[in-house]
Order: structure tokens, then sequence, then C-alpha cells
């Protein structure tokens, strides 16, 4: 008895030590790689369209606005043009504030409004560390983008479950943990009513129909993507999709009718997603209130 009680023993440590636990940098490669997708704006693009994978994070699209003319800037750890300067809690400032630090170029600047900090405030501190740990290890790539230049002051309309907050004990109910899921990917920064400039999370949550040119070199060439209204509405909406459907919408870029959506959906980033997430992300799509 004791023989095979030290066997079992014995057993139970290999399976444990064959399940490796996720470090802080494993975790943040995950978020930074799936959900959040911060390459689809800060990793620069080809000819074709292409992310450059070699030159990940190191600064991407431009944008030009009413507001403001901004390019997505260095975040690998390069200490001249990108973050490698930067503190842990300066970096965590910007992430959850949208503001640079009070050093270097740039010293206190915001960053642009296309940063969604507003949606990152709901980040939960394991994970915004995790997101830290793994910028430490990207590969330093130099290469400086042009300064923002802004012609409003900078704001961000606040997003009511990232006002809120979430804690890990909410995470027994798949909605809550896919509502922190979409939160944290801000889909709802492209999927929102949004008029003159502000979006209406209030109303307007999830119901699309904001506007955006196609990146420069894409396969559409100058067409323009609207975001697809992603509430419960049966006919408006996805309120009539299959789960399958709405995860191959996320994860493959087709709509329930066979048509391509057009980026900025960061489908791409998306697939990686564990079925898991995508199974509580489609949990709470379920509940966003029906608008046509």
């Amino acid at each position: 008895m004791v023989r095979s009680g030290i066997a079992a023993c014995a057993l139970l440590l290999a399976v444990s030590n064959g399940a490796k636990a996720e470090t802080p940098a494993e975790r943040g490669n995950y978020l930074v790689n799936t959900i959040m997708a911060c390459g689809n704006c800060h990793t620069p693009r080809d000819g074709e369209g292409k992310l450059i994978a070699d030159r990940a994070l190191s600064g991407g699209l431009s944008f030009t606005t009413p507001a403001f003319d901004a390019t997505a800037p260095n975040i690998t750890p390069d200490a001249e043009t990108g973050i490698g300067s930067w503190s842990d809690a300066e970096i965590r400032r910007a992430l959850v504030e949208g503001m640079r630090p009070d050093h270097g170029h740039l010293s206190g600047a915001a960053l642009a409004a296309i940063m969604p900090a507003n949606f990152y405030k709901a980040l939960l501190p394991d994970d915004l560390d995790a997101v830290i740990a793994y910028l430490r290890t990207v590969k330093a790539v130099r290469n400086q983008v042009p300064d923002p230049v802004y012609k409003v002051p900078v704001r961000r309309d606040p997003y009511p479950d990232a006002e809120a907050g979430f804690n890990k004990s909410m995470f027994a109910d798949p909605v809550r943990r896919g509502a922190y899921l979409v939160t944290i990917g801000h889909c709802m920064e492209c999927h929102s009513a949004w008029s003159r400039g502000v979006s209406d999370f209030k109303t307007g949550l999830g119901h699309g129909g904001r506007v955006f040119p196609l990146r420069e070199g894409s396969p559409d060439g100058t067409a323009n993507s609207t975001a697809a209204n992603i509430t419960s509405h049966p006919t408006a909406g996805i309120g009539a999709w299959t789960d399958a459907e709405i995860v191959r919408a996320v994860t493959q870029g087709i709509a329930r009718d066979g048509r391509a959506l057009k980026p900025p959906m960061a489908y791409g980033y998306y697939a990686a997603l564990k079925g898991s997430d995508l199974a509580d992300i489609v949990a709470y799509l379920r509940t966003v209130p029906p608008l046509q």
C-alpha cells in the first residue's frame, strides 16, 4: 500500500510538472496578439497591406481625421524610438490613461484618441502586468514615426463596462467574461453608433455604421468599410446567426451570407483565440440589446 501510494504521488507530480504554468509574458503574448490585436495598428504593412512580421509593433498605420493626424507609434523596446526607456508604471499609464511619460520625446503629451485607453482601463491588474511583461520581450526595432498633430483637444468617450470595472469573481459567468474580452478587444470602438467624432455607447451600443477608409494597398482599393451591427437584432444584427457563424465571422472574416469582411476587422488576430474565449464572447454578444 505504501509503495503504491508513493507511485501515485510520483505520477501526480509528473502530471503537475508536465502542465507548465503560463508565465506573465506568455499571457501578455496571447492578449496582445489575439483579442487586443495591438499589431493591427502598431505593426507596419507592405505595399500589399500585409503585416511585416520582422518589424512587429514598430509603428504602423497613419490616421487622418478632423480631430488629429497620427501614426501608431513604435511600442518595441527600442530606447530611442520605442518604449525601451519607459518604466512599467509609464507603460501602464499609457495603456489605461492614454498619456506619454513626463520625459523624452513628446514629454507629457496625450496619445491620439485612436488609442483605446478608455477600453484598456478595464484590464485586470494581472493582465495589465502581463501585457507589459510581453512588450519587454519584443524585438527592439529602431523606427521613428511622425509626431501627431492634434487639431482639437484629445478626448475619449467613457466606455460603461470599463468604467464599472471587472474582477475575477465575475468570470464564473460566461457573459461577464465575454464582456471583459469584448471590452479589452475594444470591439465597440468601431461597432457602436458614431456621430461627429462622438461614440454613443449608451443608446447605440453595437449598432455599427462607423465608416473607415480602407488601407492603402488593400485588395478592395479605396472603397470604404462600414462597421456592422452586432447587436442581437434578428435581421439588422446577428441575432439570427448561429454560434458557429459568429465564430467564423470573428476568426475568418466571413459573414453569414459568405461575404468577406473588410479591414479594420482584425480576424487575423482573433483566429488564434481559444475556443473558451470565443464561446464567452458569443455568450456576451447574445445579450447586447437589439438595435435596428
